[in-house]
């Protein structure tokens, strides 16, 4: 690559000069011809998340002909953008991205671009010009959303209950992430358009992505909220702990329509055991499709600048067949 020529110049020019910066022998110039990948990512906040990072440390190996360099910005943004700096420094061959958030993204993007180090978002979406990444892999999460809306939509009719009226409880993810944006505007579409006279939302609040918020604010709901028919909880952690709210509260879980997201297999089991009742997946086995992205940059291929992720909707219907290949444990 035209990249590597340069730093390797470069390098020539430091040595001449009295030796080569630190920060510069751990990336994969002096490794042997592997690609160094940096990965930037949000945290370890679900199974959804862990399932993700293992599925990059597993791929990106010397085996493969890779040397992964990870960072986890514990869903801090600055400490993301602190990484994503780190890696430019280190001059590594590609950087990936799942962002915390969508926006702040424009002056780190435009230095890696300007260090010639291609740019992968995976993920998570990050609101910036076109020309500052290379192309965006994963999940489409409006259609996510709007999928499960129509699983419900086709639930309500087939228990002659499309007359219902609902009261919906939102548990909401980070707010801000690309996730939670999408899935959340399929819910307020359906609710505020041709549900308008049926469907309310009676509470709406941010459980961060994590099993304990969500139990700690489905909580706090349920003291004002006795009557709830749905809850639509925009990840599986966040329903998990949602459920054990509805059971400390004496509410019969099972009462409640429950809509998930993700894809865990506890999740899928639990679908089985009649505790959820849908599921909107969302794929996290994401590394190697990075790879593959990778390969094609490297043999000059062009690609499209989004690829979603194949998802499907789980219920009663089809968890268990899914049950053998579900994420996690």
């Amino acid at each position: 690559m035209k990249k590597l020529i340069i730093l390797a110049m470069a390098a020539m020019l430091t040595a001449c000069a009295g030796g080569a910066p630190a920060s510069q022998s751990s990336a994969s110039n002096s490794g042997g011809g592997l690609i160094t990948v940096g990965f930037a990512q949000v945290g370890a906040e679900s199974g959804w998340r862990t399932a993700n990072t293992d599925s990059f440390k597993s791929y990106f190996t010397e085996a493969n002909g890779f040397n992964l360099i990870f960072s986890d910005a514990q869903q801090d943004q600055n400490k993301q953008i602190a990484a994503v700096r780190d890696f430019i420094t280190q001059g590594v061959d590609y950087i990936d991205i799942a962002p915390v958030t969508t926006t702040g993204w424009e002056t780190v993007l435009q230095e890696a671009k300007d260090a010639g180090i291609p740019v992968i978002i995976s993920d998570r979406k990050a609101d910036v010009s076109d020309d500052l990444y290379v192309t965006y892999i994963g999940g489409n999460f409006e259609q996510e959303g709007s999928d499960a809306i129509k699983w419900l939509e086709g639930y309500l009719a087939e228990n002659n209950r499309s007359d219902d009226e609902l009261n919906i409880v939102h548990l909401q993810g980070t707010i801000g992430a690309d996730a939670q944006i999408g899935r959340t505007k399929a819910l307020d579409t359906a609710v505020s358009g041709p549900h308008a006279d049926k469907w309310s939302i009676i509470a709406q609040q941010t459980g961060e992505f994590t099993e304990a918020r969500g139990q700690e604010v489905m909580e706090a709901i349920l003291k004002n909220n006795t009557k709830v028919d749905v809850v639509y909880s925009e990840n599986d952690d966040m329903t998990y702990g949602a459920i054990t709210a509805l059971k400390n509260a004496g509410i019969d879980h099972k009462d409640v329509i429950i809509i998930s997201f993700d894809g865990n297999k506890k999740a899928i089991q639990m679908i089985i055991d009649a505790d959820i009742d849908c599921v909107a997946e969302c794929n996290p086995l994401l590394g190697p499709q990075v790879g593959d992205i990778i390969k094609k940059i490297e043999a000059g291929d062009t690609l499209p600048k989004v690829t979603y992720s194949i998802e499907s909707v789980y219920d009663i219907k089809n968890a268990e067949a899914h049950l053998p290949d579900a994420f996690g444990s």
